[in-house]
């Protein structure tokens, strides 16, 4: 049997990149799975994909910032698939500059997608988790689910220009480490994956004006400059960007039943940083 059998997964940000490959990670092992990207046909196209290899999955398009969004997103489990088993927090972007060039609007942007958004998700999936777990403790069964809130090694490191960005992903571990503390009563792994350099559309080269991405009607600037891309592969001692299947792999890790007894943790993945 798959390892996933049945199991309910929610990830935002799974239309593209990191979290489309968790999604077709998590659907192949047997998890029905709910997508959600900020725009509908990547989500609608994940989940297509996902159906096409035998799967199950239904879209939740909108971005994780807006009111309402938290309940939508659960409900999107709760109602289509009738559980709620794992969450991944994965959406998310970067807005860089220097920190005496970084408007409050720049700054509290970052807090909201990497931190008040994960945070509200949970919130409303508490009482769910709560239900659900009492019913199985009084039917004498151990049923775990699995949290997992990505963050990056910006969070756990720093990095120059991102004072925004590693601040969000510096306090998701908080929430983290917390949450592992307050669900535990309910057999909820909560666990955080730190990524190092993965190749995504916000590592890639800037070349003239860079790529631009448009999030929540603001036109944003996103990627590495080229000097410091070339550079990258050799600061990382397996000599190259981790693939968004990689990355996937480890949120993977804190999904399946062998880590039923790992809670609280933070894993790096930046191929050896």
């Amino acid at each position: 049997m798959s390892k996933l059998q049945g199991k309910v997964a929610l990830i935002t940000g799974s239309g593209r990149g990191i979290g489309r490959a968790l999604a077709s990670k998590l659907a192949s092992e047997g998890a029905r799975v709910v997508v959600n990207d900020l725009d509908e046909a990547p989500a609608e196209e994940v989940v297509a994909s996902i159906k096409k290899a035998g799967g199950q999955a239904v879209a939740c398009a909108g971005s994780v910032t807006a009111p309402g969004f938290a309940d939508r997103f659960v409900e999107a489990g709760m109602g289509t698939f009738g559980g709620l088993d794992i969450i991944v927090n994965n959406a998310g972007y970067t807005w860089d500059s220097v920190i005496q060039k970084m408007t409050d609007e720049q700054f509290q942007a970052m807090l909201d997608v990497h931190l008040v958004a994960p945070f509200r998700i949970l919130r409303a999936a508490a009482e769910p988790i709560r239900v659900l777990a009492k019913k199985e403790a009084q039917e004498g069964r151990e049923v775990f689910r699995k949290i997992v809130n990505i963050s990056s090694m910006s969070g756990t490191g720093g990095n120059a220009g991102q004072a925004n960005y590693s601040s969000a992903k510096a306090a998701l571990v908080g929430l983290t480490k917390t949450m592992a503390k307050e669900w535990g009563r309910y057999k909820v792994n909560v666990n955080c994956v730190a990524y190092g350099f993965i190749d995504t559309r916000l590592t890639q080269a800037m070349e003239n004006e860079g790529t631009k991405v448009t999030i929540e009607g603001r036109e944003l600037q996103v990627g590495v400059p080229g000097a410091t891309r070339k550079m990258l592969p050799a600061m990382v001692p397996l000599g190259r960007a981790g693939t968004p299947e990689e990355a996937a792999g480890a949120v993977y890790l804190f999904c399946i039943p062998e880590s039923d007894y790992v809670s609280g943790q933070v894993l790096l993945v930046g191929g050896g940083l």
